[in-house]
C-alpha cells in the first residue's frame, strides 16, 4: 500500500469503522486458539491473508470495496440520512416489523453472519429483539440500494411502517399541515380494496358453483356479458366495470377464449391473469384449467408460496394461459428471468382499482409504459381490467372524481371503461340486491377500562409530549395525528443530538400510545375486557424481551401499577358490551328460524377476528357455532398471517363441513372468493367505503355494524 493510500484510508477511516463489524473477523480467528497459544492463530491467519485474493478481503461488504478502489465514498456518505432516519424510527420499527418476514427480501443488503444471528435472536430473545438488530445491522450495511430494498419490502408485506419510511422524497417534503385541527382533514392514506365474491360461472346455463365449468357446455353468455366483452374483443385496451354477482370471470374466460382463438395458424397467443389474493389465485387457476383444458389449451400458475419450486420461465413458455400474483411477474422483470412483457399478447388485471403508487399492479404498467414510450420495437400485450368500481380515491367533487379515474385509466393505458348500458334491464334482474336491516344499540353509559387506558396515554403524552397533545385516542384522527407527529419531528430544525432524542420520544411514546389505542378501538370494543388484558399483558412481556429504553420503563411500571385494577374490572359482568348482546340475540334467532343458515362475520383487524372467535367458543348460548377464521397471509404487529394451505382448509371447512356454520374473516374473504353456501353476511366495525357498499351483494341479507355518536347502527 501506498503513501498516498495510507493517507486515503486513514480520511475515510470513519466510513470503514461504521461499517465493519470487528466481532465477525474475531470470530473467524477464534477456533484457532489453542490453550491460549497465540502463535498458531497468527501463522493461520497470515497463510490465509496471502493466499486469498484482494477482492475477498471485503467479502461481504461490496460497497466498502467499490468506494476503497475508486477512493469515491460519496455512495456511503448519501447513506448518512436514512441511518439517522433508522434509528429516529427504530422504536416503531421494533414494535410493528416481524423481521422474519421481510429478512429474505433484504438479505442482499446484510452479510450472511448478520442473517443468521438475527434468525436466532428471534428464536431466542423474540422478534422485537429481532427487529432491534436488524436495525443495527442496515445501520452497518454499506449496499447503496438498502434504503429502497427496505421499502418494497416493508410495501410487500403491506407494512403500516413504510408509510413512514420515506425513501423517495425522503423527511424533507414533509409539512406541517399535517397538523392541522381541521376536522374535514385527512392524511394521504393508500388502501388496497378487494371485491366481493361472486358466482363465477354466471351465464345464461351457469352450474352450481360446486360443478365444474366444462359440464355446462357450451357456454351461452348473456346480453350484457356480450355488451362487457365486445371492446376487448375488439382489441381494445379496457376496463370492465361491472355490479359484483355479474359473472366478470366468466366474460374475462370469454374474452380470452376470442383471443387464443383469433390467431392465426403457426402463431399464439399467451395470456396472463393477476390475482392479489392467494385464495383468489387458487379459485381462479382452477376456473381456468376446466375451461381451457377442455379445448386443448395448456394453463400455469405461479404465486408467492409455489415460486421457490417452479421456474417462471418454463411455466410461461411451456403454458397458453398463466395466473399469476404480481409480484411474481415484478420479481422476474426486475431479475431479468422475464426479458420483457412483449412474451405476453393479453394481460388480465383482477381488481384492477388498486392499479396505483406502489402497489405490484403499477409496477407492471410503469414497465409496460417504458416500453411503450420508450420506443421499442416490441409488441406490447392488450391489457385488460375488471373491477366492481374504480372508485373515486379521496375526491370531494365531481371534477377531482373524473381526475382520478382519469388517472386510473392512463395507469392502466386504456382507451375504454365498459359498462352495461344497453342491457341494463337484464343486468339488474341478475344481480342480486340483498334485503338490508337498522338496528339501534346502545352504547355503553361508563366504560372503565377504556378510561383507565387512556389515563395511562394521557400521563404519557403529557410527560413526553407537552406541546402538541391530542385526546381523540382510539380514533382514526388520534392514528393520523401520531404519524403526522413522527413526520414533522424530522425536519424540526434543532441540533442533530437533540432532534435524534426528542424524536425518539416521539416515536418510543407512539408507539406504545398507538398500540394501546389500537388495542382500544379493535379488541375492548368485542368484551369481556380479559381478552384486551390478555392483549397488554402480552405486548408487554414482548417489550421487555427486547432492549428497554426509558419511555418503555415509565409506561410498563404504569401498567403494572393499574394492573390489578384492570384485572379486578375484567372481571365485571357489568362491563358487557350492548354490541355483543345484540350480535348474540341475532345469531340466536337466525339459527332458531333456519338451522342451516350459514354466517360470514368481518371484523376488520386480526386481532378483532381472533377476539370475536374467542367470545363465540366461550359463549355457551353459541358454541355449537364452531366458528372458523380466515384471515390474510400478511403479518401484522409481528403476528404472522395464515398460509395458503390453511386458508384453503378454512374453507373448504366452511363450504362441506355442516357443524362449521360461521366464518369470521377480515378483507381476505371478500377477494372474490366464491362462497355460494353464505346467506348471511354480518359486518361488525367493518363499515367502509361506496365500494365496500357494492361489494356486499350478492348475498340474501346483511347487517353493518358500526358506531355513531351515542347510538350503534345495524345498516
Amino acid at each position: 500500500m501506498t503513501a498516498e493510500q495510507r493517507q486515503s484510508l486513514h480520511a475515510f477511516r470513519d466510513h470503514v469503522r461504521n461499517i465493519v463489524d470487528s466481532t465477525y473477523v474475531l470470530s473467524y480467528v477464534t477456533p484457532w486458539f489453542r490453550d491460549g497459544e497465540w502463535f498458531p492463530a497468527a501463522l493461520y491467519f497470515l497463510v490465509g491473508v496471502l493466499k486469498a485474493p484482494f477482492s475477498s478481503y471485503f467479502s461481504g461488504y461490496s460497497g466498502l470495496y467499490d468506494a476503497i478502489e475508486s477512493w469515491d465514498f460519496q455512495k456511503i456518505e448519501r447513506l448518512e440520512e436514512y441511518r439517522l432516519l433508522s434509528k429516529c424510527l427504530q422504536p416503531e420499527f421494533k414494535s410493528t416489523i416481524n423481521p422474519k418476514g421481510i429478512l429474505p427480501e433484504i438479505s442482499e443488503c446484510l452479510i450472511n453472519q448478520e442473517y443468521e444471528e438475527i434468525i436466532q435472536i428471534c428464536s431466542i430473545k423474540g422478534l422485537m429483539a429481532g427487529a432491534e438488530k436488524m436495525v443495527e445491522c442496515l445501520l452497518r450495511s454499506d449496499k447503496e440500494n438498502w434504503p429502497k430494498t427496505l421499502k418494497l419490502a416493508l410495501e410487500k408485506e403491506e407494512s403500516k411502517f413504510s408509510e413512514l419510511w420515506m425513501v423517495e422524497k425522503g423527511a424533507k417534503d414533509v409539512k406541517m399541515k399535517d397538523l392541522e385541527d381541521d376536522e374535514m382533514k385527512t392524511l394521504d392514506v393508500q388502501i388496497f380494496y378487494r371485491e366481493e365474491p361472486e358466482n363465477q360461472n354466471l351465464s345464461q346455463n351457469s352450474c352450481p358453483s360446486s360443478e365444474v365449468p366444462h359440464t355446462c357446455s357450451p357456454l351461452k353468455p348473456r346480453n350484457y356479458q356480450l355488451e362487457l366483452a365486445l371492446p376487448a374483443q375488439k382489441g381494445k385496451n379496457t376496463i370492465i366495470c361491472a355490479p359484483t354477482g355479474c359473472g366478470k370471470t366468466f366474460v374475462s374466460l370469454l374474452i380470452c377464449e376470442h383471443h387464443l382463438k383469433k390467431f392465426p395458424q403457426g402463431q399464439k397467443g399467451k395470456v396472463v391473469f393477476f390475482a392479489i389474493q392467494l385464495p383468489v389465485y387458487e379459485q381462479q387457476k382452477s376456473v381456468f384449467s376446466k375451461h381451457f383444458e377442455r379445448l386443448g389449451y395448456k394453463v400455469g400458475g405461479i404465486s408467492g408460496v409455489t415460486c421457490d419450486n417452479v421456474s417462471v420461465e418454463q411455466t410461461v413458455e411451456n403454458n397458453d394461459i398463466i395466473i399469476l400474483t404480481p409480484q411474481i411477474l415484478v420479481n422476474s422483470l426486475k431479475n431479468e428471468m422475464i426479458p420483457s412483457l412483449s412474451v405476453f399478447t393479453l394481460m388480465i388485471f383482477d381488481e384492477c382499482h388498486n392499479t396505483s403508487k406502489h402497489h405490484p399492479y403499477n409496477m407492471i404498467m410503469f414497465n409496460y409504459l417504458d416500453q411503450k414510450l420508450g420506443g421499442s420495437s416490441d409488441s406490447l400485450p392488450q391489457v385488460m381490467g375488471l373491477t366492481a368500481s374504480v372508485g373515486t380515491g379521496d375526491a370531494k367533487n365531481t371534477a377531482e372524481a373524473t381526475e382520478y379515474i382519469c388517472k386510473l385509466c392512463a395507469s392502466l393505458d386504456t382507451s375504454v371503461v365498459a359498462t352495461v348500458k344497453d342491457n341494463l334491464e337484464e343486468l339488474e334482474e341478475i344481480v342480486y340486491k340483498p334485503q338490508k336491516f337498522f338496528r339501534k344499540v346502545e352504547s355503553r353509559t361508563t366504560d372503565r377500562f377504556k378510561c383507565n387506558i387512556s389515563q395511562l396515554m394521557i400521563e404519557t403524552e403529557s410527560e413526553k409530549l407537552s406541546q402538541i397533545q391530542n385526546r381523540n385516542f382510539g380514533t382514526q384522527r388520534y392514528e393520523q395525528w401520531i404519524i403526522a407527529v413522527q413526520k414533522v419531528c424530522m425536519v424540526f430544525q434543532m441540533p442533530k443530538v437533540k432532534r435524534e432524542g426528542f424524536v425518539k420520544h416521539c416515536f418510543s411514546t407512539r408507539r406504545i400510545c398507538g398500540y394501546v389505542a389500537s388495542l382500544e378501538k379493535h379488541i375492548s370494543v368485542v368484551s369481556p375486557t380479559g381478552n384486551a388484558l390478555d392483549y397488554l399483558k402480552d405486548f408487554f412481556r414482548n417489550v421487555q424481551a427486547a432492549e428497554f429504553d426509558e419511555i418503555e420503563q415509565a409506561l410498563t411500571q404504569r401498567f403494572e401499577e393499574k394492573l390489578q385494577e384492570l384485572e379486578s374490572i375484567s372481571m365485571d359482568p357489568s362491563n358487557e358490551n350492548p354490541k355483543l348482546k345484540d350480535l348474540c340475540f341475532i345469531l340466536q334467532e337466525e339459527y332458531h328460524l333456519s338451522p342451516e343458515t350459514r354466517i360470514i362475520l368481518f371484523g376488520k383487524t386480526k386481532a378483532l377476528v381472533d377476539a370475536l372467535k374467542k367470545w363465540i367458543e366461550e359463549n355457551p348460548k353459541l358454541s355449537f357455532l364452531k366458528p372458523g377464521i380466515l384471515t390474510g397471509c400478511g403479518r401484522t404487529n409481528q403476528k404472522i398471517g395464515m398460509t395458503l394451505p390453511v386458508q384453503k382448509c378454512v374453507l373448504n371447512a366452511f363450504r362441506t363441513d355442516g357443524d362449521n356454520k360461521i366464518l369470521i374473516a377480515t378483507s381476505v374473504a371478500d377477494g372474490g372468493i366464491d362462497i355460494a353456501q353464505c346467506n348471511l353476511v354480518l359486518l361488525y366495525e367493518y363499515v367502509g367505503n361506496v365500494i365496500k357498499m357494492i361489494q356486499t351483494r350478492g348475498k340474501k341479507s346483511f347487517h353493518a355494524i358500526t358506531k355513531s355518536g351515542p347510538w350503534y347502527h345495524w345498516p
